[in-house]
């Protein structure tokens, strides 16, 4: 008894200590990249850093020059971040919504679970896959009639908008199918059409849900990085038309950090702070608006009272606005604007993959030294295989430190964790802000600390270890989720066998949750396998030789992707190697797709 009692108290012990590395995580990359860039901004200047506007620093200033050469005001860089992001989501939250409308009520069954999985592969599809079919397909085609060679804010606007489609899609469908259905028969029993319940009555009650979409749509537009960077140009410059060049916060911290200066690189770490106050905002529109939501929903009576007594002015305005739409038979324009955009997602698919298969299968079927050749310093054949082995061992060493951490935090929450405790508060807060920091402030992270820890160079070990902090955040909710799943009586019996709750977990819970689990770690793989920015300065950017051991540095696909595309003269390797990471990744995704669905059919117990 008394060794069961030490066993309990050593894994909850264990588990709460996992949950406290997510808590210290947070902690760590907000220090380290305030105390590393308060040098900088007390050097410069706090406001003439962010409403300065021309950004021309000099790699030779150090924080004993004075004064300094360089200028280092980031202000267009605020403003184009800003502007692609409202671009983003006029393409991509739009497109969104009617999509998501159009999967709940317009689309034929069949039909449905096509689009739907066109969505989750949409979701899977790497950053820098759509920065290459912007580079390939969009700028060639914009550049028919732009007065430059395509890129601007236009072409950014239409690749975060599609990378954006499948959060917006996802979250709006989920909130439009949580309205009670007796809010539509009601509508319908009133005189209303099928179309008029929809857009009347169904879409604003889902009105909060489909805005917390858009606020995470934003959220995943301001962080993202590598796509950016290869259609926009690049230009620290005020964004004025839809084709002149210009720069966004992140594709700043990419583009200079590698040859950076001594204030410079404090003035980039800055920037990333910024970054990071911006995404920081919004997740905290986004609790907002999901708590608006639930007051909405457990208030609905002083909602009605409110509506009762609101002012004479508002009236006539709704009834004017009301007026106007019936009129213009708005219901029915959205109708076919909800078939136009699940037509559009459909073709965005079959556009961005099969471009890229059909014009790199050939050439990687043709080709075989690009994925089994040797790498030969100063030889003319490109191969992709040391980074396909150096993406390998970097998912499996993240996973290695990731997945534990994860599920031991899932454990802690879902098992021991008392509802409305403090401590639970902040690790679920420390959760959602790691799910929300851009990865290229994982890479500045990874750089500032692992890189320096490790001696001062790149290594696959600082990326694995910088990679395996933004895993947490997949592994901890997936992980809890399927631990929910699991039947209390479950647990209860096993209780009630003489077990204890720690022999309990690893012999009923654990095993019952393994599917959504495995699916997690798949999830994971893909993410890895995805990501490119984090390690662009952590691991290394140079296709050379296979790595022997962790401590070697290398590029793993994405950026190997981004590098031949990059440069220009290695197009045809490029499309070979986006097949390759097209084809890894949404297999990954499938596989976990398929695991989810083995873990829903186990627990209700269909055997089919």
């Amino acid at each position: 008894m008394a060794t069961t009692k030490i066993k309990e108290k050593i894994g909850r012990t264990a588990f709460m200590a996992a949950a406290i590395l997510c808590i210290v995580a947070v902690v760590a990359i907000f220090l380290f990249l305030i105390v590393r860039s308060v040098p900088a901004l007390g050097k410069i200047g706090v406001l003439e850093f962010i409403f300065g506007d021309n950004w021309s620093p000099d790699r030779l200033d150090m924080y004993e020059t004075s004064p300094l050469s360089g200028y280092y005001g980031i202000f267009t860089m605020i403003v184009g971040t800003l502007v692609s992001t409202v671009g983003a989501l006029l393409i991509g939250g739009v497109i969104g919504y009617f999509t998501a409308v159009f999967l709940v009520f317009f689309c034929p069954e069949k039909l449905k679970r096509i689009l739907s999985s066109v969505i989750n592969l949409l979701a899977g599809i790497p950053s820098v896959v759509y920065g290459f079919f912007g580079v390939v397909f969009v700028l060639p085609l914009l550049a028919l009639f732009a007065p430059n060679n395509g890129t601007g804010l236009l072409a950014t606007s239409i690749i975060l908008g599609v990378m954006i489609l499948p959060t917006v899609v996802s979250l709006s469908r989920t909130s439009l199918e949580a309205v009670p259905r007796s809010y539509y028969e009601g509508a319908v029993a009133l005189g209303a059409t099928h179309t008029q319940a929809v857009f009347k009555t169904v879409v604003p009650a889902a009105r909060s849900g489909i805005t917390a979409s858009l606020v995470l749509g934003i959220g995943r537009a301001l962080g993202e990085t590598m796509a950016v960077v290869m259609v926009a140009g690049n230009s620290p410059a005020y964004p004025h038309s839809l084709f002149n060049s210009f720069r966004v916060l992140t594709a700043n911290i990419v583009m200079e950090m590698g040859y950076a200066g001594q204030v410079q690189e404090g003035a980039l770490v800055a920037t990333g702070v910024v970054l990071l106050l911006f995404v920081f905002l919004v997740n905290l529109v986004m609790g907002a608006v999901s708590n608006r939501a639930v007051k909405a929903a457990t208030n609905a009576r002083k909602n009605v009272k409110k509506e009762k007594i609101s002012s004479r002015v508002g009236v006539r305005i709704r009834d004017f606005l009301g007026n106007v739409s019936y009129r213009l038979k708005s219901s029915y324009v959205g109708r076919g604007m909800a078939i136009a955009a699940g037509a559009f997602t459909m073709f965005t698919l079959v556009a961005v993959v099969g471009f890229i298969f059909v014009k790199g299968t050939p050439h990687l079927l043709s080709n075989a030294n690009l994925v089994f050749g040797q790498f030969e310093f100063g030889g003319s054949e490109i191969t992709i295989f040391p980074a396909i082995v150096t993406t390998l061992m970097t998912v499996a060493l993240s996973l290695l430190i990731a997945v534990p951490i994860g599920v031991m935090t899932a454990i802690f929450l879902n098992e021991y964790a008392q509802k409305g405790n403090v401590f639970v508060r902040f690790v679920r807060g420390a959760i959602d802000v790691l799910s929300g920091v851009p990865s290229i402030v994982y890479g500045l992270f990874g750089m500032i600390t692992f890189v320096k820890l490790f001696g001062g160079s790149s290594s696959i070990l600082s990326g694995s270890l910088t990679v395996s902090i933004m895993l947490l955040p997949t592994i901890v909710r997936s992980t809890e989720e399927s631990l929910k799943s699991v039947a209390d009586s479950l647990r209860e019996g096993s209780l009630a066998l003489g077990a204890g709750k720690m022999r309990t977990i690893f012999k009923v819970v654990l095993p019952s949750a393994l599917a959504g689990i495995l699916s997690a770690i798949v999830l994971s793989m893909g993410r890895v396998v995805s990501e490119s920015a984090p390690f662009l300065y952590t691991m290394g950017s140079v296709i050379s030789a296979t790595p022997s051991s962790y401590m070697d540095s290398g590029a793993t696909l994405a950026v190997a992707l981004y590098r031949l595309a990059g440069e220009g003269w290695h197009i045809n390797e490029a499309y070979a190697t986006a097949v390759v990471l097209i084809t890894l990744v949404l297999g990954l995704n499938l596989l976990a797709e398929w695991m989810a669905g083995a873990l829903k059919k186990k627990l209700s117990g269909d055997k089919r």
